[in-house]
């Protein structure tokens, strides 16, 4: 029986990717690094304190990764008030309150900033909907490690056979299974290079997963 529905944040609820490219292209030029697209593209899912750790490391930088994470942030923070365009992905706020209403306890559980979670939690008035949010920027192991999502179905009260995860990249699925958890992968037009094939279901539309199509799935 589905009691929990464990939500990531960028790219599922919130179209961010683009002010997080901004942000992070920034930094990049800052410390003088050329980051290809395919080691971008394989930083999706991780947590900012992992991406410039190991960013510190195959560039030997002398910059301290916490100095990294902290200009990324900034920039983003910045990104974040300035950027009017920002919006919820289309369909999840419908699906939020579908999910809301009929029961289902919502957990946000995110690799971004408990700061940026906040904010985009404020920005679209869906505090009211979680029980809980959960950074992986507060774990030492971020996604594709489990442990962000192992502690989101504690935070729920259920079992990880009892939830399930909405994902959008490769190293969100890999947590979500490594966790035990049934996991839907979103494929949205902005999705890139991303890997579904370890996800149980995947969708284009949110309409797909509607409470009355999911309440029977696990």
């Amino acid at each position: 029986m589905l009691k929990a529905v464990l939500f990531d944040m960028d790219g599922v609820i919130v179209d961010t990717e683009p002010l997080h490219h901004k942000a992070y292209q920034q930094m990049f030029e800052t410390v003088g690094i050329d980051v290809s697209l395919a080691m971008y593209t394989s930083f999706t899912g991780k947590s900012t304190r992992g991406i410039c750790e190991e960013l510190c490391s195959h560039f030997g930088l002398k910059n301290n990764p916490k100095e990294l994470v902290q200009m990324k942030r900034n920039n983003f923070t910045k990104l974040f008030f300035e950027d009017q365009d920002l919006k919820l992905m289309t369909g999840v706020e419908k699906l939020i309150k579908d999910y809301f209403k009929n029961g289902l306890t919502l957990i946000l559980a995110s690799s971004a900033s408990m700061f940026t979670i906040k904010n985009v939690t404020k920005r679209f008035k869906l505090d009211p909907f979680f029980t809980d949010k959960l950074s992986g920027a507060d774990l030492k192991v971020s996604k594709p490690h489990p442990e962000i999502f192992i502690n989101a179905a504690k935070a729920a009260n259920a079992n990880p056979n009892e939830c399930m995860v909405i994902e959008d990249s490769t190293n969100g699925i890999k947590a979500a299974k490594r966790a035990g958890i049934f996991c839907t992968a979103y494929k949205s037009k902005n999705s890139k290079n991303q890997d579904y094939t370890l996800a149980d279901k995947l969708i284009t539309s949110y309409e797909e997963i509607s409470f009355d199509k999911i309440k029977s799935l696990l």
